[in-house]
């Protein structure tokens, strides 16, 4: 099991308050309604992408189900079109597996390779849902507390779009 201590530690030195819930390994989006409803927040889709040739590499976070566009968000970023990052990529980058991977990650990216870019509706929703590193685990914290103190910790500033959700 992949061990997310480290995420705990900063968590607790920036003294950000969250909940832990302990659960079922949620493997897709399908699984998260019965933890979202616990936990009181949304889970947000965190998507692995690169660009044609592996030269930047991207987190997008956005709002559950919302559909998009790879080339909409790739045109927005001004970068060649962005596709799906394999899960050997991903593993050897941040260390953690497809379905676990969210903004807490991104402490595991020691040379800052990964670039951040966030749906602006995410801030709409006061907290916010995600896996520590595994998906048997999910926490929940105020989406400030993530994008206003977290991310600076990180030296991580996200590029902030508007996805349309057409699909």
């Amino acid at each position: 099991m992949f061990d997310n201590k480290v995420i705990f530690e900063m968590l607790d030195e920036l003294q950000i308050e969250y909940r832990l819930l302990e659960h079922e390994v949620a493997h897709t989006m399908a699984d998260l309604p019965p933890i979202e409803e616990e936990l009181g927040a949304k889970f947000f889709r965190n998507l692995f992408l690169h660009n044609r040739n592996k030269s930047q590499l991207w987190l997008l976070l956005i709002i559950g189900d919302k559909p998009f566009r790879t080339s909409e968000v790739s045109k927005t970023l001004g970068t060649s079109r962005l596709s799906f990052g394999s899960a050997e990529l991903l593993e050897e980058k941040l260390g953690v597996q497809p379905g676990a991977v969210n903004p807490l990650s991104l402490i595991f990216d020691r040379d800052h390779e990964l670039h951040l870019a966030c749906d602006r509706e995410i801030l709409t929703h006061a907290r916010v849902c995600m896996h520590p590193g595994w998906g048997g685990q999910s926490i929940v914290m105020k989406t400030t507390d993530l994008f206003d103190r977290i991310l600076p910790h990180l030296g991580v500033t996200p590029t902030w779009i508007d996805i349309t959700g057409e699909a």
